[in-house]
């Protein structure tokens, strides 16, 4: 493991240190799974990529590693959910600690990005595909994982689709 300093949590939401090209990984951190969604090299395309079972700390990370270097990806996008009124939840603290505990353990940058209302989006995205019952439990974290990287290409100045 890397010895970096504690980051300040704004630094995660900086997006100065994104590289300016490279594909990026996005995820949606649940408690029991983690959605993850990759773009394309020219960050113009996301899709969502097979959810992560969250059972352990280090499990997590080495899968978050591998989904990292199988895509050669060159940034980390971590889903941050605020309630709808704008407020920190407890999930809130739980992805700022996720997002920290990757910014120590990873050699690429980290990044937040507000999930607000993503995992409805996503079910209703789902819903339009004609996609159902437990097809749609296995799908809708790794779609809003989708919603989330489209939405940070956005704020960095590119289309994510």
């Amino acid at each position: 493991m890397q010895q970096k300093e504690t980051l300040n949590p704004r630094e995660l939401t900086d997006i100065s240190g994104l590289p300016e090209a490279g594909r990026v990984v996005a995820i949606d951190p649940g408690t029991k799974r983690v959605g993850v969604a990759v773009c394309d090299e020219h960050r113009i395309v996301s899709r969502p990529l097979p959810v992560i079972q969250r059972t352990s700390w280090k499990k997590l990370l080495v899968q978050i590693q591998n989904t990292l270097a199988e895509f050669d990806a060159v940034a980390l996008v971590v889903g941050l959910p605020y309630n709808f009124d704008g407020t920190e939840s407890e999930m809130s603290a739980e992805a700022r600690g996720m997002a920290g505990k990757f910014a120590l353990s990873l050699n690429v940058p980290v990044f937040l990005q507000d999930e607000r209302a993503t995992t409805y989006e996503a079910r209703g995205r789902l819903w339009s595909a004609g996609i159902e019952g437990k097809e749609l439990h296995q799908a809708v974290d790794s779609e809003a994982a989708t919603i989330i990287l489209s939405d940070f290409l956005s704020r960095v100045g590119n289309t994510g689709v």
